[in-house]
């Protein structure tokens, strides 16, 4: 087990290398994982969560749930780099060198996703959610590594206040529902 394997709902590399290599298809593209990992952990640095877990934590347990899910190699490198683009001074620029456009693409969606606004008339944003939702995720992957990060998010909440946390609960499942209503509406 990792070091942080008894902190709830936190999973470091040699658990999402021990997913990937269980995996039936195991026709992942590990030295691109590794470098991804490698990646996310320099532009991460010191950087930590309310818990005082290391960050890289969060999108390492992220990469797990997607790699659980199946997803390919590139879904894998996204979810580890989710949050590098928003959160650190890495460009998406950066990511097309190292990583390829379909993995900037993930990226990039994710991260889109993140800023749509929130909002009390949800029926009349609806339609408005589901054209944005369609225009940045024309690949279904973002959503998936979105979910899985608000997934994370959500198994990890009682580290934050309990007003905070609340708060966060609730952004969390409006974003969700927009995901689902955004799916669900045809275009």
């Amino acid at each position: 087990m990792g070091k942080f394997s008894n902190v709830a709902h936190y999973q470091d590399f040699t658990e999402l290398k021990k997913i990937l290599s269980a995996s039936a298809a195991n026709t992942y593209d590990m030295d691109k994982i590794e470098k991804a990992y490698k990646f996310a952990e320099k532009a991460h640095g010191d950087q930590r969560r309310v818990s005082g877990i290391p960050y890289i934590l969060h999108p390492v347990s992220v990469a797990c749930i997607v790699a659980e899910l199946g997803m390919d190699t590139d879904s894998v490198c996204g979810a580890l780099l989710h949050d590098t683009v928003e959160d650190t001074g890495v460009t998406l620029e950066e990511v097309t060198k190292l990583f390829g456009a379909d993995v900037a693409k993930l990226i990039d969606g994710v991260t889109k996703i993140s800023k749509i606004p929130y909002s009390t008339r949800e029926q009349q944003q609806a339609e408005n959610i589901r054209k944005m939702l369609i225009a940045m995720a024309d690949d279904i992957r973002v959503i998936i590594i979105k979910l899985a990060d608000r997934l994370h998010n959500m198994r990890t909440m009682q580290y934050q206040s309990p007003a905070k946390g609340e708060i966060n609960h609730l952004k969390i499942c409006r974003c969700l529902l927009r995901l689902l209503i955004g799916s669900v509406l045809k275009p």
